[in-house]
């Protein structure tokens, strides 16, 4: 049986379930061979290394592994144990190219055997590994991942280390042998002699300077040749939005648009794209750090949200990628652990105020109202927009203000961002400002902005907040309740406002009669709110007496979590990996809007003064 959905053919259902049970096998033999790389590895630098584990009761191990034992099998013991260390992910995660090196590794490492050492039982067992990975050729077919020249000077910094580190073992792993007594320095010299291939200052006895000599220069020539294999190879680069692709995405948010409020977010740029084959849904992702990261709700219709699933679920096996989900709707989340047998997990809840009931009046807003009120009196006006109503001059003043007051190097956002003010084609944004004369702000009077994108045609989605540090407190409350009140003669009828993390848990964690376990997560969060933006963002949210709407993480399983945690934090800017930049300016002041992930204190301020 299978099933036709909206111009989409899925597989049968009996294939699918083969597929989805086929999956956890599939990574036992990629896993296994990935462990052995690692465990080998080790005991190839062991051997090489240390002399006396060679003559040890491990001696009877080593004897079966790939390596010899004389000067220049130290040497080459080193190298393989090295690479195969390097290899070992790659081939855990299916990764074609990891296969390839070991296919050609392991042959060099049996005739290593087989020549100095003349160990039949070294060859065969390096056979043995090379017949399980030619057998499973098939498991390792995953393409690359994204890459860039980067990658070149990260692993000459993180091999130069390592060599050095393991160097130093190397150069003191011979006592008996030593000729005098040298000190820290002129090991450590002899180490970057070494490297280079050049006797150093440290003698030995009895043939053993050959020894550490063969195996210093193998470690220099191996960061070497890796260094300049990652500098001259191709790259990668990471998917982006191609002017098609967004165009046909927005097409997909006039028809559907309202029904996620993330929506418009999957017009950021640097997300890829991938669409059901009948092109009427689609999936926005970015890579990092291995996890394919999707946000929000797939695009368009929702009967052909399968077919962009499954696409995205190809992608990401193609590539051996973790598939995960940040954000998305209750909706969303039941078609994707549908189609996909993946979990999902409450992650926190969205904060949306549905205009026709949002007032000041009452004595829950009698905070909100006194402080907007006390701002209007110190003189502060405010302008709420289309972007299309903006001058070209104002815009471009907006986003210069904007960059100047983000708080961070980097801009900030994944799931909840769009990266950009006053583009073109996003006309309908709004944006509400706050106004207050100062002859000493480069900006002329302006205080604040808010950004909201669309959410379809009559809602609105908070996008960021930034504010001059010298404007009085409470910029973001102000610019909100304006933003709401002007929202009728826009024709917006709901606002989407900030992620609450964890907000079912701290609500519930404090009401009378929660169980000690409640009561114990809601203290862990409180405590960790003192660095992070948890507790005081739910309680900003909560001050506009919104509706809550629970948004969701999928996962695999559950060992993945961390992994997905810390990608999504990468790609929300909390965790930056990129080289540094020495020459980059660094900005007074920002608030963009707190998504589903933490934020440190000091980086957002959306707390009341």
């Amino acid at each position: 049986m299978s099933v036709t959905v909206d111009g989409d053919k899925s597989e049968s259902v009996p294939s699918r379930m083969s597929r989805l049970l086929r999956g956890p096998r599939a990574e036992k033999v990629p896993s296994l061979v990935g462990t052995a790389c690692t465990f080998i590895g080790l005991i190839d630098i062991a051997a090489g290394v240390f002399p006396r584990f060679r003559t040890s009761r491990m001696h009877a191990v080593a004897e079966v592994l790939p390596g010899t034992l004389g000067p220049l099998s130290a040497a080459l013991s080193l190298g393989v144990g090295v690479l195969l260390l390097l290899l070992a992910h790659g081939l855990k995660r299916h990764k074609r190219r990891a296969w390839r090196a070991a296919v050609i590794l392991l042959p060099v490492g049996a005739v290593a055997q087989f020549v100095y050492r003349h160990s039949v039982i070294g060859v065969l067992f390096s056979l043995l590994l090379l017949a399980l990975l030619l057998r499973h050729r098939g498991e390792f077919a995953a393409l690359p991942d994204p890459r860039s020249r980067w990658k070149a000077l990260a692993n000459f910094v993180l091999m130069g280390a390592g060599s050095i580190a393991l160097g130093l073992v190397i150069v003191s792993a011979h006592p008996g042998k030593v000729v005098g007594s040298p000190g820290l320095s002129d090991r450590l010299e002899h180490v970057l002699y070494g490297l280079f291939g050049v006797e150093g200052p440290v003698g030995y006895r009895g043939g053993v300077d050959w020894t550490v000599g063969y195996s210093l220069g193998a470690l220099g020539l191996l960061t070497a040749i890796t260094t300049i294999y990652l500098a001259f190879r191709p790259e990668h680069p990471v998917a982006r939005l191609t002017e098609d692709d967004e165009s046909r995405l927005r097409a997909l948010l006039d028809k559907h648009g309202g029904r996620d409020s993330l929506g418009h977010f999957a017009l950021r740029r640097d997300k890829g794209v991938v669409f059901s084959p009948s092109g009427k849904a689609a999936v926005c992702y970015r890579v990092v750090s291995g996890v394919m990261l999707a946000s929000g709700d797939p695009i368009g219709d929702v009967e052909a949200w399968p077919g962009a699933i499954e696409r995205f679920m190809d992608e990401a096996k193609a590539h051996s990628w973790t598939p995960a989900v940040m954000g998305c709707s209750e909706t969303g989340g039941e078609v994707w652990t549908r189609e996909t047998g993946l979990d999902a997990l409450e992650l926190g809840d969205e904060a949306v105020v549905d205009v026709a009931d949002f007032s000041l009046t009452g004595r829950a807003m009698r905070n909100v109202r006194q402080m907007v009120k006390r701002i209007e009196r110190n003189g502060y006006t405010t302008r709420v927009r289309r972007a299309r109503d903006l001058s070209d001059g104002e815009l471009e003043r907006i986003r210069r203000a904007a960059a100047d007051w983000r708080g961070t190097d980097t801009e900030r956002g994944f799931s909840m961002a769009l990266g950009r003010i006053g583009d073109p084609a996003d006309g309908d944004a709004v944006i509400a400002t706050a106004h207050k004369e100062d002859p000493d702000s480069p900006y002329g009077d302006l205080k604040a902005i808010i950004h909201f994108v669309p959410w379809g045609t009559d809602g609105m989605s908070l996008e960021l907040m930034r504010r001059d540090r010298s404007a009085d407190p409470g910029m973001n409350e102000l610019l909100i309740v304006a933003a709401l009140q002007a929202s009728p003669k826009l024709g917006i009828e709901r606002v989407s406002l900030n992620f609450a993390m964890f907000r079912s848990a701290l609500a519930r964690g404090e009401k009378l009669g929660a169980g000690p376990v409640l009561r114990v997560w809601r203290g862990l969060l409180v405590f960790l709110s003192r660095w992070f933006q948890i507790e005081s963002l739910y309680k900003f949210n909560a001050k506009f007496q919104p509706r809550w709407e629970p948004r969701f993480v999928v996962y695999r399983n559950a060992r993945d979590l961390p992994r997905i945690g810390f990608a999504a934090m990468q790609a929300e800017g909390f965790v930056d990996l990129a080289p540094p930049r020495p020459f980059r300016r660094r900005s007074s002041a920002a608030t963009a809007r707190p998504c589903a992930h933490l934020a440190p204190r000091g980086e957002r301020e959306v707390r009341a003064a």
